[in-house]
């Protein structure tokens, strides 16, 4: 496995990074931890979470998950780069939700607690707060920094102009800032392209891709379907309204002799800004086949193919000026 600087900072991350939203409502605790030491076998030292992930509101389901399995020791936790996020629902009471210095502080010992840890590697705004001004988003981050208790801040779901306020921000008050930026970024799904990747670059933050696969779209849908695997509602509308660019799309991958979700998220490797993409798996031969990906060197002709294929944008403002 050949690490990664997360943007800017000093700090080394696999580029792929493991996300946990399945560990608790569709993968067992049992199938989670084998998943999770699965990963670290294969070189995997960056996990991504969120104290919502889990299904039962206030309960940080995914989270009491990584926690028991850190405290099985042998490394576990020393050997993970963990993210985890604070903004969503955890309660019903004011203060239980977004980023007010209150609940970012109330949020982010509740975290650790459920994780059986002393500090988050890397702590995020699961999405912009616009009712809370950047100086106490930033105060309240800089506190915890100072007690140890987080190491590196980070964004999710943000704008490019709400990177560059918070940026501008961090540094008036001589903070080094966000240093990754969780992005829904696909081959469809390309409009940060325009904005936010453009402010990623610029300001040195590590874009982290999710869901890199467009909800499974990009993973070889139309094979499963011929197959006899049945479709959700949803995805079958989404294929309804995209079947011609994911017919195209399977061909090339079958030209290509690649499966189409190793080469979704080779594609994003090859993005600027981008560092790690977050990988999904439900089971052990998923996390698997990943790896191929990291071996896939898309040249700049498969890049064109793509392109045309899947329209992107070129740098604002010249996609929509001169």
């Amino acid at each position: 496995m050949e690490y990664v600087n997360l943007g800017r900072s000093g700090l080394q991350v696999s580029p792929l990074c493991l996300g946990t939203m399945n560990f608790g409502p569709r993968t067992s605790e049992e199938d989670s931890f084998a998943i999770m030491d699965r990963a670290h076998e294969l070189g995997i030292n960056f996990f991504d979470t969120a104290n919502v992930y889990g299904g039962k509101k206030g309960e940080g389901v995914t989270e009491n998950i990584l926690g028991r399995w850190f405290a099985q020791g042998g490394g576990r936790r020393e050997r993970t780069v963990i993210a985890t996020k604070v903004y969503g629902d955890m309660g019903d009471w004011p203060n239980e939700r977004k980023l007010s210095a209150l609940n970012i502080r109330r949020a982010a010992d509740a975290s650790l607690k459920r994780m059986q840890t002393d500090y988050i590697d890397i702590y995020q705004a699961h999405h912009v707060d616009r009712n809370t001004p950047f100086d106490e988003f930033w105060e309240a981050m800089e506190v915890l920094r100072q007690q140890g208790k987080i190491l590196y801040v980070g964004s999710s779901n943000f704008a490019g102009w709400h990177i560059a306020k918070a940026q501008e921000t961090a540094a008036r008050r001589n903070f080094t800032g966000l240093v990754s930026e969780q992005s829904h970024y696909n081959l469809l799904t390309r409009a940060p392209e325009l904005e936010v990747l453009p402010a990623c670059e610029d300001y040195g933050i590590g874009v982290i891709p999710w869901s890199p696969l467009a909800g499974g779209l990009l993973g070889g849908v139309l094979r499963k379907i011929d197959k006899g695997r049945s479709a959700a509602e949803n995805m079958v509308k989404q294929l309804d309204r995209h079947r011609d660019k994911i017919e195209r799309y399977e061909k090339f991958c079958d030209e290509l002799g690649e499966d189409p979700a190793n080469v979704a998220l080779a594609w994003l490797l090859k993005q600027r800004a981008v560092t790690a993409p977050i990988i999904g798996p439900r089971t052990m031969e998923q996390l698997d086949g990943s790896l191929r990906v990291l071996e896939i060197d898309l040249d700049e002709a498969a890049l064109a193919r793509l392109d045309e294929i899947f329209p992107g944008h070129r740098t604002a403002p010249e996609d929509y000026a001169w």
